[in-house]
């Protein structure tokens, strides 16, 4: 299985930004996915999760609010809308995907994305 992030870039404080995940393989529907992020100096953390059917979510309290996540089981993809962003938002965010359940524990993903780099200006 291989991840791809895309959707970064450089944006002001209170503006958006949707991240992409395109994933390769035919089970991708059966995969919880989630998004972690790491700053520099700062340890991994994640952000969001959500069930292979899409009905269940999770979010980091920094972002419960402002982020929404979502899965296109037709397109092999999910997705993280971000909306009103802050300077604290700035990081390298990946998606990962696990094969039994989501987690806020990065331990628990079996295959993880490239990254993507955030970048908000105050």
């Amino acid at each position: 299985v291989q991840l791809q992030a895309s959707g970064g870039g450089l944006v002001q404080a209170g503006g958006s930004l949707r991240l992409s995940c395109a994933t390769s393989g035919r089970t991708f529907s059966r995969y919880d996915m989630a998004w972690f992020r790491q700053a520099p100096g700062k340890d991994r953390e994640f952000v969001a999760g959500i069930s292979w059917s899409g009905v269940s979510t999770d979010y980091a309290d920094a972002v419960k609010g402002r982020f929404t996540i979502s899965k296109d089981n037709a397109k092999n993809t999910v997705h993280l809308q971000m909306n009103s962003l802050e300077p604290e938002d700035a990081a390298v965010y990946y998606c990962a995907a696990s094969t039994t359940f989501y987690s806020r524990a990065s331990t628990r993903y079996d295959y993880w994305g490239q990254g993507t780099q955030v970048t908000v200006s105050s």
